[in-house]
């Protein structure tokens, strides 16, 4: 497994924790207060730091995207997730760490789309963003999508060391 799945899977079972501690801790409490921040705050510091780890790992790492070949032009599959009663379609590039989770979405996409005709690429994250930059309907990268449920904002993506 690569770093970077071993580390969403360990912010997803943080999270998970955190959010089961807050539903609890607001049982009996109006709001999330200093009191719940500070008897979390390793858990929160640790998520934290996980989530920036990511943030590298993500803008250095090369993924496979999918591509639909279908129309005149190859298109990036992407993924609208704004609601239907808005004006705009915000979007996500769904990206993935190795090509037996690409080809799983390639099934679901197909099960969705019809037969259409879906290639698999590569490039860093670094890349996949810059090539949206343009567009203000992008949000960012859903990793390994829709097996998952993470998505991480194309303005978090970024390298310290530069």
């Amino acid at each position: 497994m690569s770093e970077l799945k071993e580390l969403i899977e360990r912010f997803i079972e943080l999270d998970d924790d955190l959010n089961e501690k807050i539903e609890k801790y607001l049982e009996t409490a109006d709001d999330i207060d200093e009191k719940f921040d500070e008897e979390n705050e390793e858990q929160i510091n640790e998520l934290n730091e996980i989530y920036h780890e990511i943030e590298h790992s993500v803008h250095n790492e090369e993924f496979i995207f999918i591509t639909n070949a279908s129309s005149e032009e190859k298109e990036v599959v992407a993924l609208i997730v704004s609601d239907e009663e808005e004006d705009v379609e915000e979007f996500v590039i769904p990206i993935y760490t190795d090509e037996e989770e690409a080809n799983i979405a390639i099934e679901e996409f197909k099960e969705q789309f019809g037969e259409s005709e879906f290639h698999i690429d590569k490039k860093t994250g670094e890349e996949i963003i810059a090539d949206h930059s343009d567009d203000e309907d992008f949000i960012g990268l859903a990793i390994n999508a829709p097996q998952w449920d993470f998505v991480i904002a194309s303005e978090d993506v970024h390298d310290c060391s530069e």
